[in-house]
């Protein structure tokens, strides 16, 4: 008897095959990442149509076979469609997907991700909520999904001699873990200067001060030096 497995599931990438079936990677409450291959899905008579797509979160229902899952039943829970009429804010789940799609290969639950992935998701929905920078979404997913890989950077102090930071000097490095001073900043010829309006916004998000962040205007500067990093951090992890 073949069994059947059901879970909430975020649908962040899908890739059409043969004539009309698709197959969506879809981030899950219960099993972490999967790939679902969904047969003749893109037909206009299919069932499943209306209950799965891009930046949906569902409920799915799915067979494993010998050599892939087949989605089997599909029911939508949330279709986020102020994101998806915003290019602004769909520029940024499009890199959220993109994050998801390089760090995650494997299936392993990982309900930390999960539940951010839909805080986040649910934040840049909310209409009544005024996000003076949407970049800072971003932001905030990266930087906590990282931590949760284990690679949460120091910001309080100096990540090598653990020294108290002087913020007119301050430098990030991957290589050495999170923020350093001037001093040990040598120790990584690709360290980066950076100011305390980065710190700033770093050490809210580790806090998961969502209502402060929200309310931020970053000057365009400190804004470039956080993607900056942002950049350098995910290459170094990769």
């Amino acid at each position: 008897m073949t069994t059947k497995y059901k879970t909430r599931a975020f649908v962040f990438k899908k890739n059409d095959v043969n004539e009309s079936d698709r197959v969506f990677s879809v981030f899950t409450e219960d099993f972490g990442r999967l790939d679902i291959h969904a047969k003749a899905i893109r037909k206009t008579v299919s069932k499943l149509r209306s209950g799965v797509d891009i930046f949906f979160l569902s409920e799915i229902e799915f067979i494993q076979g010998k050599n892939r899952k087949t989605l089997t039943d599909a029911v939508k829970i949330k279709k986020f469609e102020n994101i998806t009429g915003d290019l602004q804010k769909l520029k940024i789940v499009y890199q959220i997907a993109d994050i998801l799609d390089n760090f995650i290969k494997g299936q392993e639950k990982d309900k930390e991700t999960f539940d951010l992935l839909i805080e986040t998701f649910d934040k840049l929905e909310d209409g009544l909520l005024k996000i003076k920078n949407h970049q800072l979404a971003y932001q905030y997913f990266l930087w906590s999904f990282i931590s949760f890989q284990g690679y949460k950077s120091e910001v309080d102090n100096c990540a090598v001699c653990r020294q108290k930071l002087n913020p007119y000097n301050i430098y990030f490095s991957s290589k050495e873990g999170g923020i350093v001073c001037k001093k040990c900043s040598d120790l990584d010829k690709e360290s980066k200067k950076i100011n305390s309006d980065v710190v700033k916004i770093l050490r809210l998000i580790f806090k998961k001060d969502w209502d402060t962040i929200s309310k931020l205007k970053i000057e365009p500067a400190s804004q470039k030096l956080l993607n900056d990093i942002s950049e350098n951090v995910i290459i170094y992890i990769k």
